[in-house]
């Protein structure tokens, strides 16, 4: 069986922990956790967790929490004054808006900036050319003419000749 923390499939390993992973792989799984002590770890440590969640106990709901969960979600309030809220008891209320105004015009005013399209340098009015060795040439002049040979008709005479 290949690595299941190797092959990244780690829900493998979390179903076998939990005890539910099908019956025809546990044996499979088993077998490889037996020589590979990185799953083994990684399993004993689900189980651990398993243990601890089985053994925890909630706290206990008081009467009235449906009664003062409803009473808070009918008092409505904006997410502006939750969220200035806080900073009223320094002397802030009015500053948190004034400051948010000027920091989205500094953003703003950054990526205007930034928008500029960048200075081109001047192109130059020579003409580049490439440096050709002289072997270069014969063999380029060697080519043409071999190719112009291949374009000359054919004299009737030749039509007689044995190939």
């Amino acid at each position: 069986m290949k690595c299941p923390l190797e092959a990244k499939r780690n829900e493998v390993l979390l179903e076998y922990s939990s005890g539910k992973l099908d019956a025809a792989d546990v044996p499979l799984l088993e077998g490889h956790l037996e020589s590979c002590s990185a799953c083994r770890e990684f399993v004993q440590a689900q189980r651990a967790v398993w243990d601890a969640l089985d053994v925890w106990e909630p706290a206990p709901v008081s009467a009235d929490f449906d009664r003062r969960l409803y009473q808070r979600l009918d008092t409505r309030e904006s997410w502006f004054r939750r969220w200035v809220w806080p900073s009223q008891p320094f002397g802030l209320g009015r500053a948190v808006p004034i400051a948010a105004s000027a920091a989205v015009v500094l953003v703003a005013g950054l990526l205007i900036q930034r928008t500029v399209a960048p200075r081109l340098e001047p192109q130059r009015d020579t003409a580049q050319m490439e440096a050709l060795q002289p072997e270069q040439v014969v063999g380029a002049l060697d080519e043409m003419e071999a190719l112009s040979q291949l374009s000359r008709p054919v004299r009737a005479d030749n039509a007689d000749s044995k190939l």
